[in-house]
C-alpha cells in the first residue's frame, strides 16, 4: 500500500467516526495498552479531518500527572484524566470516591501517598461509567468498593451508555474483581475520620445508580456526573438517566449548607450558585423542548428552528447543542412532565 493509499484510508476512517466514537477508541487504546499505535494513526487522520483539535486534545495517560489538593477538613481533591477524585484522608485511613482510568492508578495511590501512609478504607462510585470506575479492580484489592445496586448490575451485565441517538458508548462488562463488594439501596454512612459521610441516590439523573458523596464535618459535597462544569451534561437515557431527574439536584440544595464546597464530576470546583445555575439550564431546555413535542414538533424541527439558541454558550466539545437536544427531545418523549419527586 502506498502512502497515499495510506492517508485515503485514514480520510476515509475518519469520516465514519463521530468525535464520541474516536473518544471511545482512544479509552479503549488506553485499556489494552495500545495508546502509542492509536497516536500515530489518529495523527495522520487529525490532519484530514475537522476532528483535529479533538484528536490533539488527548494526552497519553503515561503523560498525566496527578494534581492533588485540599479543599477543607479532610477532604482532597484529585484531578488527572477522567472523572474528579475525592478522598477523605485522615487517622483512620482513606475514602476515595472514583478512581479513573486503571493506567493511572498507581499515580493516584502515589499521589495520596504524598499525603498519608495510612491504607485506602473504602472506595466509593458515583456511578458506573468507565472514566469513574476504571479502577475498580486495582483499588479492590486493598478496600471494598461501595456503589448503589444498579452500578453493580451495569459493570456486571455492560450494555451501551447513550441518548438514544447520535451519542453512544460501548459499556463492556466488567471482570469480577472490579465490581462493587457492598452496595445499596437508597443512602448509606462510612463513618471515618471524624465524619459521617453520607452516600445518597439521586433517582435517574446521569444514570439510574448515581450517588452523591456529602462530607458534612469538612463541607463538601462530591456530585458526580449530576453536576459538571464543561457545558450540557451527557445524560445516559439508556441506563435510566434523565434530565428531569438530574434537575432534581434542586431539591438537594436546600439540605447543604450554603457555603458547601461543590466538586462536579468534570470540570472546577463550584459552589451551591452554580449548581443553581445548572438546575435552571436544564429546567428551562427541557421546557422549551417539552412545549415543542406538545405542538406536534419532530426533532428534525426543533434542530432546524435552533430552539436551544438562548444556551448555545453551553454547548461543548463532546455534548454540542445538536446532542443535547437528541437527549432533550427523547427524555420528554420517554417521560413526559417537567419535574419529579424524589424521595
Amino acid at each position: 500500500m502506498t502512502m497515499r493509499d495510506t492517508l485515503s484510508s485514514c480520510a476515509a476512517f475518519s469520516r465514519n467516526l463521530s468525535p464520541q466514537q474516536m473518544w471511545q477508541s482512544r479509552n479503549e487504546a488506553h485499556r489494552k495498552g495500545e495508546y502509542a499505535m492509536w497516536k500515530s494513526i489518529l495523527v495522520v487522520v487529525a490532519s484530514l479531518t475537522p476532528f483535529a483539535p479533538v484528536v490533539q486534545a488527548q494526552d497519553d495517560l503515561s503523560k498525566v500527572n496527578i494534581r492533588i489538593s485540599k479543599l477543607a477538613g479532610n477532604v482532597y481533591l484529585l484531578v488527572g484524566d477522567g472523572g474528579n477524585i475525592a478522598a477523605s484522608i485522615g487517622e483512620d485511613g482513606i475514602v476515595i470516591v472514583d478512581d479513573q482510568y486503571a493506567p493511572l492508578a498507581e499515580k493516584i495511590q502515589s499521589a495520596l501517598k504524598g499525603i498519608s501512609d495510612k491504607p485506602i478504607r473504602f472506595v466509593i462510585n458515583t456511578h458506573y461509567h468507565v472514566d469513574h470506575t476504571d479502577g475498580n479492580e486495582y483499588f479492590q484489592k486493598q478496600a471494598p468498593i461501595i456503589a448503589h445496586d444498579n452500578v453493580r448490575k451495569r459493570l456486571e451485565n455492560g450494555g451501551e451508555a447513550e441518548n438514544l441517538a447520535s451519542l453512544k458508548f460501548e459499556a463492556k462488562p466488567q471482570v469480577r474483581g472490579a465490581l462493587p463488594l457492598l452496595t445499596f439501596d437508597h443512602d448509606v454512612t462510612i463513618h471515618l475520620n471524624g465524619e459521617d459521610i453520607k452516600v445518597m441516590h439521586l433517582q435517574n439523573g446521569h444514570t439510574d445508580g448515581d450517588s452523591i458523596v456529602y462530607f458534612p464535618k469538612s463541607n463538601v459535597v462530591h456530585m458526580g456526573d449530576d453536576f459538571l462544569r464543561i457545558g450540557f451534561p451527557f445524560v445516559d437515557l439508556a441506563a435510566g438517566g434523565s434530565v428531569r431527574g438530574l434537575a432534581a439536584l434542586e431539591e438537594l440544595i436546600p439540605t447543604l449548607p450554603p457555603d458547601v464546597i461543590v466538586i462536579p464530576g468534570h470540570g472546577v470546583v463550584s459552589n451551591l450558585d452554580d449548581v443553581r445555575t445548572f438546575v435552571k439550564m436544564l429546567k428551562e431546555t427541557r421546557a422549551v423542548v417539552d412545549r415543542g413535542v406538545k405542538r406536534g414538533k419532530t426533532l428534525d424541527q426543533l434542530k432546524h428552528e435552533k430552539i436551544l439558541d438562548p444556551w448555545k454558550d453551553w454547548s461543548g466539545q463532546w455534548i454540542t447543542t445538536d446532542i443535547y437536544l437528541e437527549t432533550l427531545y427523547n427524555d420528554v418523549v420517554r417521560n413526559p412532565g417537567t419535574f419529579v419527586n424524589h424521595n
